[in-house]
């Protein structure tokens, strides 16, 4: 397994991850998690993705037991958790925002239920439009001096915010940004190859990407029909169907090209995700243990990937 720093950092992530989104808490229990924890480690997957929406807090609970009851020493991992929905209900200044008494509150809950003293990483989960930077900045920075973090970032900022945040920071020796957590796939590029491009020399920018598979759409499984069982027959999924119909014919090119590396489709689309310079880390999903050891494959395509076949990719979904 490759390990990258994470941005300017000195932290090293390795180049897949995994991450708790969707699966923990609804179609993972302890039981099954530990048995991906194990897999994901003994392939040398040192970052563990987590936040505290993620099934209304259940999806962090679920980790730390199985992290504990797998008896893992604290050095031996990277664990984060993201912040900013909130999961009190519709309690004012409890939710949608990224104020100092939310966050405050919130990275106690996030350790309580990790059953963790602190946390590697920790993310602004999305801009808050009505609180200032700068105290989001300060509340962030604070984190970090009271030992409850060691790096904070952002997770679908803007690359302005971001920048702002960082300057804010800077101005004011706090504690910077470091990363940021973008949706980036063959189907999802313009933020992190077009929108970012600046703050990757500027800042110092490292990314924590996810849904490389956008959904499952580049696996090739929606190609013929809907699967039973799929993310997509799921409340708040439709629109995966939607997607795959619009991009049919690229990805059966996808598959064709999979075929011809001796991979699956779902490899290489992920191997071209590890491709990039800039991604610190991929971060992988995945409902069962055989899921997640097809995705932890993709080592083998990223190997077999080369620049000619990266760029008929990169042309393919212009």
């Amino acid at each position: 397994m490759p390990y990258n720093r994470l941005g300017s950092s000195g932290l090293q992530v390795s180049q897949f991850s995994f991450g708790s989104w969707v699966t923990f808490g609804d179609q993972v229990d302890t039981g099954i998690a530990k048995e991906q924890l194990q897999v994901a480690a003994d392939a040398g997957v040192n970052f563990f993705d987590n936040a505290e929406v993620y099934a209304g807090g259940r999806s962090e609970e679920i980790m730390g037991e199985a992290i504990r009851e797998l008896g893992w020493k604290r050095h031996e991992y990277v664990i984060s958790t993201k912040l900013f929905w909130g999961i009190n209900g519709d309690m004012v200044n409890m939710q949608n925002t990224l104020n100092r008494k939310y966050l405050m509150q919130a990275i106690d809950g996030s350790l309580e239920r990790l059953g963790l003293d602190f946390v590697d990483l920790v993310y602004a989960h999305r801009p808050d439009p009505n609180t200032p930077i700068e105290e989001t900045v300060y509340a962030f920075s604070d984190m970090i001096e009271q030992g409850k973090a060691l790096y904070w970032g952002t997770s679908e900022w803007s690359a302005d915010e971001i920048r702002a945040a960082w300057e804010i920071a800077d101005r004011r020796n706090l504690r910077k940004p470091v990363m940021e957590q973008p949706q980036y796939n063959l189907l999802h590029r313009n933020k992190v190859e077009d929108e970012f491009a600046r703050l990757y020399g500027d800042i110092g920018l490292g990314l924590t990407t996810w849904s490389p598979l956008a959904s499952g759409v580049l696996t090739g499984k929606y190609l013929e029909g809907v699967p039973e069982g799929s993310r997509a027959t799921r409340k708040g999924h439709g629109d995966i169907v939607t997607v795959a119909k619009e991009n049919e014919d690229r990805v059966r090119e996808l598959v064709r090209m999979a075929e011809e590396l001796d991979v699956s489709t779902g490899q290489l689309a992920l191997a071209w995700v590890a491709a990039n310079p800039h991604v610190s880390t991929v971060i992988l999903g995945a409902s069962s243990v055989a899921q997640l050891e097809e995705n932890l494959g993709a080592l083998t395509a990223l190997e077999r990937l080369t620049p000619e076949l990266k760029k008929q990719l990169d042309d393919l979904f212009a």
